[in-house]
């Protein structure tokens, strides 16, 4: 009782006094709010960003493992086991027996090339974005992985592109990196493209050690990668077969490297860019290579999506889109899994790659790069990773950071905004030239070149366009295929703002073709890649209507395709309200290369 009476005695000593302040009923926070963050300086003197803080700990030397993985069901031919190989390094705090996090990079990019020209192997640290871990998060204790995927490197097997034998393999240095005992069973993926692409493949087999992936731009499907609504991609001809002959040593060992898919990958190309509806590749070839799906199912994990919106590689519609009203991101989040974005206008480049988005052309990003580079790109990973990997700090704030095409960053809850109207325009109310896509003049149609232009009246005040614009056409066939390709500009500035392309055989949108006959009227779902602008008040939309454009192919079937311009054919523009408070400053660099 009088230790109870002195403690209490002690603790309320000074409570009545006139100068106490009461405790404040939250904690601070750990790090920096990122609406502060353009208030600190920041290391803008690499090719990639920084921590705030540099850790206290030091690379080990590097360390190589084969792991071994039963192959013999996997393939119908190949070897009936193969090895993955990676190598590794150890922050020095595993000397005292500390047990750490993973952070991976799986790619096929480890000695790739012709001989003679390969790329750098596992053991060496990637540029760009090997560096980039390597530099920024050893130092905190991390672990850092580079695996090559089978058939690459110093891995044997089959290379499988994107296919269940590839799969397998990742999910096995997975495990392997999880259940290490200096691991503390936490492993991250990050990287960029097919190094995206393979976090999707591990995630879709579900691995209890895979904890958190961070795909930049990564593929999440092969057949929405190579096609948009049935529109072929010039490079679906050869994909597989490219990257085949890259990985290769063109010597007696390049026997293990065929399998079955290496002939299904050329052929598959140029049958589904031919037969639409009739592609037996569409329910086993392209299938299996569907990842994004499989993980839905499979794992439960966080995302941290990177999306460039202007990126022609790895289109955003591998996250926004597919069939009319789709979207990925929102499906991640409706099912509960932890997911946050960052959107910004740039290509096929990581959000603080400030030399590749200095080469941005105006209206495909190039109005927004001198607020582009994300010099905090480094910070805002490392407060991810320190909360999934490590399980410290407070957690993440789901949400999608998102650039405006003229620059502006602000944070949504999600990407399309959830609070969204819609503006629709028949095309009655538009002004038209032509009318007729692909093929040759139409009779009594003198002057059509197989293209048409459109020109919608403008708004009252400034309307930010943010989502998945549609252009819904009543068109009349000419037969079994025909294409539209669509640029949507600011009518009065001729600034591009974002594009539609369809193949009419993929009339109801997304990846199931139908057959089309001459003198049928079907309705083109067109939706446009995910779109972020503000369009000033009295400017216009135009609309330029053509059989391809771009890195599209031309249309297998040049059937001339006659749109109905009156009001049975749409253009809906969803459009949000948003205040100068809402904006949000990011940390900018007056003297990088994307500011000159």
């Amino acid at each position: 009782m009088v230790l109870v009476i002195i403690v209490l005695s002690s603790s309320l000593a000074g409570c009545f006094g006139e100068d106490i302040q009461p405790l404040s009923p939250e904690e601070p926070e750990t790090y920096p709010s990122i609406w502060d963050r353009h208030q600190f300086e920041w290391n803008m003197t690499h090719t990639f960003s920084r921590v705030l803080e540099p850790g206290p700990y030091h690379a080990l030397d590097v360390q190589d493992a084969y792991i071994t993985v039963d192959t013999s069901l996997i393939w119908e031919t190949g070897p009936a086991e193969s090895e993955v190989h990676l190598s590794y390094w150890l922050p020095s705090n595993t000397e005292q027996g500390e047990q750490v996090p993973v952070i991976a990079i799986i790619s096929p990019y480890f000695s790739y090339g012709q001989p003679g020209s390969e790329s750098g192997h596992t053991g060496i640290v990637g540029a760009g974005r090997g560096e980039f871990i390597f530099e920024n998060f050893i130092p905190h204790g991390y672990a850092f992985a580079q695996v090559s995927v089978f058939g690459t490197e110093l891995s044997s097997g089959c290379f499988d592109y994107r296919g269940a034998g590839e799969g397998l393999g990742i999910h096995h240095a997975v495990e392997w990196l999880g259940s290490q005992n200096w691991s503390n069973g936490h492993v991250g993926l990050y990287g960029k493209s097919y190094e995206g692409a393979t976090q999707w493949e591990a995630a879709a087999i579900g691995s209890e050690y895979l904890k958190t992936i961070v795909p930049i731009s990564g593929t999440t499907a092969l057949h929405p990668l190579l096609y948009k609504n049935g529109s072929a991609e010039a490079r679906s001809q050869v994909m597989h077969m490219n990257y085949f002959s890259s990985t290769v040593d063109y010597n007696a060992e390049d026997l293990d490297n065929i399998c079955p898919d290496i002939a299904e990958g050329l052929f598959a190309g140029p049958v589904t860019y031919g037969m639409g509806e009739l592609d037996p590749y569409m329910e086993n070839y392209y299938d299996e290579r569907s990842h994004i799906d499989k993980a839905f199912d499979n794992w439960n994990g966080s995302v941290y999506w990177v999306q460039g919106m202007q990126d022609w590689n790895v289109d955003p519609h591998q996250v926004f889109g597919g069939p009319i009203g789709y979207n990925w991101y929102q499906d991640y989040v409706d099912a509960g899994f932890e997911v946050r974005g960052i959107l910004g206008q740039w290509e096929h480049n990581y959000p603080d790659q400030w030399s590749k988005h200095n080469a941005q052309d105006s209206g495909y990003g190039g109005e927004a790069r001198d607020n582009m580079t994300r010099w905090d790109w480094a910070q805002d990973l490392f407060e991810w990773f320190e909360y999934y990997l490590k399980g410290i700090g407070p957690q993440p704030e789901f949400n999608a950071q998102i650039q405006r095409n003229d620059g502006q960053w602000r944070i949504e809850q999600t990407w399309p905004p959830q609070d969204i109207e819609w503006s629709t325009v028949t095309l009655d109310q538009c002004s038209s030239q032509g009318d007729t896509i692909g093929g040759a003049p139409v009779l009594g149609n003198v002057g059509n070149t197989g293209a048409a232009t459109v020109d919608c009246p403008g708004f009252e005040s400034d309307i930010h366009i943010s989502g998945l614009s549609r252009l819904h056409l009543t068109v009349h066939a000419t037969g079994d295929g025909g294409q539209i390709f669509v640029e949507m500009q600011d009518a009065e500035t001729g600034l591009r703002l974002g594009h539609a392309t369809m193949d009419i055989r993929y009339h109801a949108g997304g990846y199931e073709p139908q057959t089309v006959i001459s003198g049928q009227e079907v309705v083109m779902m067109m939706e446009f890649q995910g779109i972020d602008a503000i369009l000033p008040a009295g400017h216009g939309i135009r609309l330029l209507l053509t059989s391809t454009g771009e890195d599209y192919l031309a249309p297998a079937c040049s059937c001339p395709i006659h749109v109905m311009m009156d009001d049975s054919s749409a253009l809906s523009l969803p459009y949000i309200d948003r205040t100068e408070a809402e904006v949000l400053a990011t940390p900018q660099s007056p003297d990088a290369a994307n500011n000159q």
